[in-house]
């Protein structure tokens, strides 16, 4: 838990820092070309300074030990902030929908300067190292919030490289895809929002574990020759890990000291796999 939170905020300290740096130099290059699609990128530099932030306080409060109030912990702030960042990236996206349409539909033009230019690169080169950096702390702790910021981060390097192909293109007075860039930008936006939220939803819905584990402890439970059965298997989540529940069928005639001893093992080798929190076994004597 300590790990995944020193990431997090490694994670959301460093890219705060990156995108206010953003922000600066591509919202006031954009306002002085008037070009659509570099200010539908410093809005979007603007929610990742918001997404990081939430990266930043979420696992701080996710990181925080179970107590009487919360016998879990308090691993599903995780998951809020998650929503919160989702819910925010809807919200621009529309903004800036509703901008570059009306900018297409007006036929706006914008002023070409190299320095457009300049600040594409400086922000395909920044979001990728960002990308590359928080892709290799998510792959090693498996948090939502930084998987979240991982995809940010890499939707932006695409969103920018369209951003530099729309001001190349004015350079032929084609103006046009501009808007078609910051309507782009805007619907890419709105469907990974949407897919973080929909994923931070199931979650705290208590959406039950996926089918893939799901088999990997029954495959582990078919190891006991003594399990005659199995029934009611049910979980929940607890942050990023579930809480699982299993009745298993046993001989009726061992002892109650041999049926728990063979549920006390099961647990404890349930227990080591990364996605359980806790593993519950009842014995069920048949």
């Amino acid at each position: 838990m300590e790990e995944r939170y020193v990431s997090s905020q490694k994670a959301g300290i460093i890219g705060i820092i990156g995108n206010i740096f953003l922000l600066i130099i591509k919202g006031a290059i954009g306002l002085f070309t008037h070009s659509q699609a570099m200010i539908a990128d410093a809005a979007n530099s603007f929610g990742d300074i918001f997404a990081s932030a939430m990266t930043s306080i979420g696992s701080k409060i996710a990181s925080a030990p179970q107590d009487d109030d919360h016998n879990f912990g308090h691993g599903k702030a995780e998951y809020i902030f998650s929503l919160l960042i989702s819910l925010s990236m809807i919200v621009i996206a529309f903004k800036l929908l509703y901008d570059s349409t009306g900018n297409l539909i007006l036929g706006t033009e914008f002023t070409f300067s190299w320095m457009l230019v300049l600040v594409c690169a400086i922000t395909i080169i920044t979001k990728l190292s960002l990308f590359l950096y928080t892709y290799r702390l998510y792959k090693q702790n498996n948090n939502l919030l930084l998987k979240a910021n991982m995809k940010d981060h890499r939707n932006d390097c695409i969103i920018t490289t369209f951003t530099l192909i729309s001001v190349l293109l004015s350079l032929y007075n084609i103006y046009w895809f501009d808007s078609v860039v910051g309507i782009g930008i805007s619907v890419w936006i709105c469907i990974t929002g949407v897919k973080i939220f929909i994923e931070s939803y199931n979650v705290l819905m208590d959406k039950a574990i996926n089918e893939k584990t799901k088999k990997e402890i029954y495959e582990i439970i078919s190891t006991y020759k003594e399990i005659k059965g199995t029934k009611h298997f049910t979980s929940t989540p607890v942050g990023y890990q579930y809480l699982i529940s299993i009745s298993i069928d046993l001989d009726g005639n061992m002892s109650t000291f041999e049926s728990h001893e063979i549920a006390d093992n099961l647990e404890k080798q349930l227990n080591k796999l990364p996605s359980i929190y806790l593993a519950i076994i009842h014995v069920n004597p048949v």
